[in-house]
């Protein structure tokens, strides 16, 4: 028995020295003059309490203007992982580039915890989205999912 514990032992120490953590890459934008985007491209999405993303399409203003924009959640079937989706198809349409050129701001606010930022950036490579930055949430949007996300 003692021999099998040892055998036991020295196995589980030779395949933990074997498995390497995984690191996920950090990019971060070069020095110089910001880039100008297309409001067609532009996805945010503010994380709030209770589990709950309030979202929109380019313009703040313009997308609660034409009823572009909506409170949605993390499901699988109905949450932010479709609303993607949607403006993927709509990019594949409707722009061109297609949906490579989808660009998704995440602006968590002081009530979202670590584990939705995590489920978005999750999301962010679940739906193949190649450009998303994680920003500072202005003034507009903080009064705004208060009254969204209550």
């Amino acid at each position: 028995m003692v021999d099998l514990g040892f055998l036991l032992i020295t196995f589980f120490m030779v395949t933990t020295a074997w498995t390497k953590p995984h690191v996920t890459g950090l990019n971060m934008p070069a020095n110089g003059d910001s880039t100008n985007l297309s409001d067609k491209v532009v996805l945010t999405v503010l994380p709030g309490k209770s589990n709950k993303i309030f979202y929109y399409n380019g313009n703040l203003n313009e997308s609660l203007k034409d009823n572009s924009s909506g409170v949605t959640n993390y499901s699988i079937q109905n949450g932010i992982g479709e609303i993607i989706r949607e403006k993927q198809k709509f990019l594949d349409k409707n722009y061109n580039g297609g949906s490579k050129e989808i660009m998704i701001l995440i602006k968590p606010s002081a009530d979202a915890s670590y584990e939705n930022v995590v489920s978005l950036l999750d999301e962010m490579l679940i739906n193949k989205v190649g450009r998303y930055a994680i920003i500072d949430i202005n003034e507009d949007e903080k009064k705004l999912l208060a009254k969204k996300i209550p």
